[in-house]
């Protein structure tokens, strides 16, 4: 048996706030975690569609029931499955999505990613590649990945402002997972600004809003 890849187009899905105009001074692209889907994450970042940021969020390519056949359905960035192509797959997707909100913004405009929790190993793979003009980076709730090309990475995060999110009582982050992620990141050069609050796996409004002001 011999395995076969076919490149073929995919219908990608996308919700954005606000509207690519003039004024526009930051763009966020957000991508969302494992079992979740991109109308429901946007609404998170609502407080920030102030008439000057274009917030757009990227839908996963594979999505699935949550519970059995039928009901609620979410979506996933990639499994163990296949994944260095989806890997180059989701760079490729990341990449067409940023440039072609960019074609419609100021060429000043702040651009901003950030990846939770399964989006955030996404966000950092895709970044790694340094095909992204970015310019603050947010991993709330994310594991680094630990299979990072190292150096392509090096010259991609360099001086790359980088924030490390998590709440107190999220049951997937522990002392072991935040020490690797650290020592990951040490060798990437990355120095992150760490932001904690008082809940689980989630996104914290207030947090966001420091963040955007402190980063």
């Amino acid at each position: 048996m011999t395995e076969h890849h076919l490149l073929t187009q995919r219908t990608a899905r996308y919700y954005t706030l606000g509207t690519p105009a003039d004024q526009i001074t930051d763009l966020w692209i957000v991508c969302h975690g494992y079992g979740q889907l991109a109308r429901y994450f946007i609404r998170h970042f609502a407080l920030l569609d102030n008439g000057h940021t274009l917030i757009v969020a990227p839908e996963a390519f594979s999505r699935f029931y949550l519970d059995g056949f039928l009901g609620r359905v979410g979506a996933t960035w990639m499994t163990k499955e296949d994944r260095l192509a989806e890997i180059e797959d989701q760079a490729t997707y990341l990449n067409t999505l940023l440039q072609t909100q960019l074609q419609q913004l100021p060429k000043n405009v702040r651009v901003t990613i950030v990846g939770f929790s399964q989006g955030g190993a996404t966000v950092s793979r895709w970044l790694a590649s340094g095909a992204a003009p970015v310019h603050r980076l947010i991993l709330w709730a994310a594991s680094f990945p630990e299979n990072i090309d190292f150096t392509s990475g090096k010259a991609a995060f360099a001086n790359l402002p980088v924030a490390i999110v998590y709440g107190t009582q999220d049951e997937f982050i522990t002392p072991d997972s935040l020490q690797k992620k650290q020592q990951l990141m040490n060798t990437l050069g990355i120095e992150p600004k760490t932001f904690t609050f008082e809940g689980g796996h989630t996104l914290h409004a207030a947090t966001l809003m420091k963040i955007n002001s402190e980063l």
